[in-house]
């Protein structure tokens, strides 16, 4: 009986080699990405940042990582869909497991999580963050900002993230103020997206709601974004809740009158236009969901953003049927 195949994640010697697995077994990892942390000649590095003690609502996105891993087994068992390729014939991609944190000592967190990222992309490769609740962006946009200068900001979310902040707390609603106020996130260049809930400013940002993206399309909202980023350095935040707890109930805060999974998915292959330099996936919190449906929606989101990666380093499509 052969067992050259299984267990790719800490198994396979290239990084742009795919084995078949069964998707009910083996070693999860993203994709099943292999597990390393060497970061030669890698394209982009995977990591979880598994941390939610700055949630105001229910907590659990710690979890978050793990359950984004087995939500993405599947993706990992057929091409690209609708591009047709497999990315990491194009993209090296690792997992780098998760930043290592010290819950007992809180105020060291979100330090920790900065030094993680700059180690990362001093390499030269792209961040894909799993979280852990919101607050993570901050320290992760603080790392790519010492690379890219002021960073566009293409927020997916219900909440803005910009109630007032005092420059200390640790708080997932108000990291987004404090990064526009120390000049890490330039707001006139960047967007919020599917919020549903109140703030009385919009703190420099266009706020397309997801109300107004129900009525006037996701193409509409996509050169929106487009004109307003320009060439400048993108980051991706995607908050899960700002899909529809229809698609995603696995989330601390969710808030109804959201948008659907496949508004998402179209959202994130819009961009590629766009200079990306990196994505968090956050707030997944799997006690609260069903049948993996966020996580599965959360990997998904993840996966569509480094096969659009791929695309712009060569890969090519082969679409199948009408889209």
């Amino acid at each position: 009986m052969s067992d050259e195949k299984g267990d790719q994640a800490f198994r396979v010697t290239n990084e742009t080699e795919m084995w078949t697995e069964m998707t009910y077994a083996g070693a999860l990892s993203f994709l099943r990405r292999k597990y390393s942390r060497s970061l030669n000649g890698v394209d982009v590095v995977v990591s979880g940042i598994p941390y939610d003690n700055a949630v105001t609502y229910r907590s659990g996105c710690r979890l978050g990582p793990r359950a984004i891993r087995a939500g993405g087994a599947q993706l990992s068992e057929l091409k690209h869909f609708p591009y047709g390729f497999d990315p990491f014939e194009t993209l090296s991609v690792i997992d780098y497991g998760d930043c290592y944190l010290d819950p007992h000592m809180p105020l060291t967190i979100f330090d920790t999580i900065e030094a993680h990222a700059d180690h990362i992309l001093a390499s030269g490769a792209k961040m894909l963050s799993l979280g852990g609740d919101h607050s993570v962006a901050y320290p992760l946009l603080k790392a790519h900002a010492k690379i890219h200068g002021p960073i566009t900001l293409v927020q997916f979310d219900a909440h803005c993230d910009t109630w007032p902040d005092d420059g200390v707390r640790f708080d997932h609603g108000t990291m987004f103020d404090r990064a526009v106020n120390e000049g890490i996130v330039d707001a006139s260049t960047s967007t919020q997206v599917g919020l549903r809930t109140y703030n009385d400013s919009d703190c420099g940002f266009d706020i397309l709601t997801s109300p107004w993206i129900h009525r006037n399309g996701i193409d509409a909202a996509i050169e929106i974004v487009k004109e307003r980023a320009g060439h400048n350095p993108v980051y991706l935040s995607f908050d899960i809740d700002g899909l529809d707890p229809a698609f995603a109930p696995g989330t601390g805060t969710p808030v109804s009158g959201g948008l659907a999974s496949w508004q998402g998915m179209e959202f994130i292959r819009g961009l590629e236009s766009l200079n990306l330099v990196g994505m968090d996936l956050v707030e997944v919190a799997p006690a609260y969901d069903h049948a993996e449906i966020t996580a599965i929606a959360a990997a998904t989101m993840a996966y569509n953003w480094l096969a659009v990666l791929a695309k712009k380093q060569g890969a090519q499509t082969h679409p199948v049927g009408r889209l």
